[in-house]
């Protein structure tokens, strides 16, 4: 299950820095250090302040400077003039061969969380304890000099990543064959194009053999052949024990490659459990669909005499095989989509229409049922009724959409109609690829 977490306080420590230690370290527990062997990377209280003043930030970058150097900075949890928390309190771990998907809003710390775990930038409270190499692929190609050939710009990069030249001499075919750059290797990376030295990045880094990769939407770059190729790469990383940090805003992407999940909004943590768990948190705050933010039956305001056009929704609902309410339709399974109505008049051909929409999927239309468009009109007298659209099962996958209701005569003339109710469907979490569940038995025959 999901579950929310909720800030603690930071350890007051003066070793809450980064610390790189070996995998047989008996130093103070308070640095973070897992006791499983198979966690490769602990990170606890993290976090990171800016200030958004250039002038100002200078001035603190000198007094924290100077006060280190003599040895008096301590951990300071306070914000100071003009400063902001990038970062607050976060905390999780990774272990050896799992896939940890990092989502939230632009602004909402991701990058920075990896620019710490890679040692380019220090937590100013907290800690950082992880084993093996790591390989940040946060901005491709950006530790690359123009000036340099591509040859060239590869035994720098890989020997930053920590590789000796004899290990860079066995792995440069490799990498010139992975980035499909050509002849091109020998000319200036100045005169590559941004796909070019993208992939040029991503080769080199994936050929260290690193123990933990950070990706920080770099899987977006290039034409789909490579980035195939660059999902074909990682699955083979993964399954040979590498773990992976991977920041994205592709739901599917999150979804196909991560294990776990980790929700930031505003630097803080929101929430942490399985990829599919975070993924529709994620979906449901960023488009204010919150889980069963609708409560079924869905009870419509009465219309009066004069504002009723012939029939009114008064009732709209779900209900499953037993012909039971339910709150929350399961995918794959039966469902039965209800409107009640109040008609006031004589219809010669009352008709129901469903549409569903995705708002993850800028708010795109998935599904469109009518009645009227499949011949199935209804006589009806003055009175009470419930159309109902049944469905033999639901092939909508797990995830938030939007419900809309219409009741017409005919197939054009509007009688009522009420939009954007917003629902959740729920299901397995092994229903998360694809476009829509589809029902299926898995077989075998002898034909021997």
């Amino acid at each position: 299950m999901i579950e929310r977490l909720t800030n603690y306080p930071v350890p007051n420590s003066p070793s809450n820095h980064w610390n790189d230690l070996p995998a047989d370290s008996s130093s103070d527990s308070r640095l973070g250090q897992p006791e499983s062997s198979e966690i490769v990377l602990s990170v606890q209280g993290v976090s990171k302040k800016f200030c958004r003043s250039l002038k100002r930030s200078l001035f603190y970058g000198i007094q924290d400077i100077a006060t280190e150097l003599v040895g008096l900075r301590q951990p300071n949890p306070q914000l100071r003039y003009n400063e902001f928390w990038a970062l607050k309190d976060v905390s999780f771990t990774l272990r050896r061969g799992e896939a940890l998907g990092l989502v939230g809003a632009n602004g909402s710390g991701k990058t920075t969380l990896l620019r710490i775990i890679s040692g380019l930038i220090r937590p100013d409270t907290g800690s950082i304890w992880l084993k093996g190499r790591v390989a940040p692929l946060i901005a491709l190609g950006a530790g690359f000099s123009p000036i340099l050939t591509g040859r060239e710009n590869i035994y720098a990069n890989m020997s930053i990543l920590g590789l000796s030249k004899s290990e860079i001499d066995a792995r440069f075919e490799q990498v010139v064959e992975f980035a499909e750059i050509g002849d091109a290797i020998d000319a200036p990376v100045q005169s590559y194009s941004s796909g070019m030295a993208a992939r040029l990045g991503f080769a080199c880094a994936i050929h260290t053999d690193p123990d933990i990769l950070l990706i920080d939407e770099v899987l977006a770059v290039g034409d789909a052949k490579f980035r195939s190729k660059c999902e074909r790469k990682l699955a083979e990383l993964l399954q040979n024990g590498t773990s992976f940090v991977l920041v994205s805003h592709f739901f599917q992407g999150i979804l196909n490659t991560c294990h776990q999940g980790i929700y930031l909004s505003k630097g803080n943590l929101v929430a942490a459990g399985s990829a599919r768990e975070i993924m529709d948190l994620y979906e449901q705050d960023l488009f204010s669909i919150k889980r069963q933010a609708t409560r079924f039956p869905l009870a419509l305001p009465a219309k009066t005499a004069t504002e009723s056009t012939g029939a009114d929704l008064a009732l709209i609902y779900f209900k499953d095989a037993k012909a039971e309410l339910i709150e929350t339709p399961v995918s794959g399974e039966p469902l039965s989509i209800c409107a009640r109505c109040l008609v006031r008049c004589p219809i010669q051909a009352a008709s129901l229409f469903v549409a569903i929409y995705q708002p993850a999927k800028d708010n795109s239309l998935v599904l469109h049922l009518s009645s009227a468009y499949d011949q199935e009109t209804f006589a009806v007298e003055a009175g009470e009724y419930e159309l109902r659209v049944d469905l033999p099962y639901l092939g909508l996958l797990p995830g938030s959409y939007t419900l809309s209701v219409y009741v017409k005569d005919g197939s054009l003339y509007m009688l009522d109609a009420h939009e954007s109710i917003p629902f959740t469907v729920n299901g397995s979490d092994k229903l998360n690829r694809g476009q829509y569940y589809q029902p299926r038995q898995w077989q075998i025959s002898n034909l021997d």
